[in-house]
């Protein structure tokens, strides 16, 4: 199974990213998908999740309304649309497929995002 995440990069605040993770070696419709990050000398924290069908969705709170995770089956693709970056947005940024019929989960390797001006 791998995870690889892409898209991440340095932007300024107020700009738009849009990160990429594709999914080989498993059965992509069993898993729910999930962005986390983490920013240095913080824990590791769930940013969005998407169902397994992509009917629900969950974000934080500190990303609502500006940050949207969608999920494209026939490319075994989940993404993470992020607008109107902010300098706390900055920190690793992390796929992980989350197996709906257990505990098996996966993770990518990350992705760097860095809000600067």
């Amino acid at each position: 199974v791998q995870l690889v995440e892409s898209g991440g990069g340095l932007v300024q605040p107020g700009g738009s990213l849009r990160l990429s993770c594709e999914a080989s070696g498993l059965t992509f419709s069993s898993y729910a998908m999930k962005w986390y990050r983490q920013a240095p000398g913080k824990e590791r924290e769930l940013v969005a999740r998407i169902s397994e069908g992509g009917a629900f969705i969950y974000y934080a709170d500190s990303v609502q309304g500006r940050f949207t995770i969608s999920r494209d089956s026939a490319k075994n693709t989940v993404y993470l649309q992020m607008n109107t970056l902010k300098p706390e947005d900055t920190a690793v940024y992390y796929c992980m497929a989350d197996w709906i019929y257990g505990s098996n989960d996966y993770w990518g390797r990350g992705t760097q995002v860095t809000v600067s001006s």
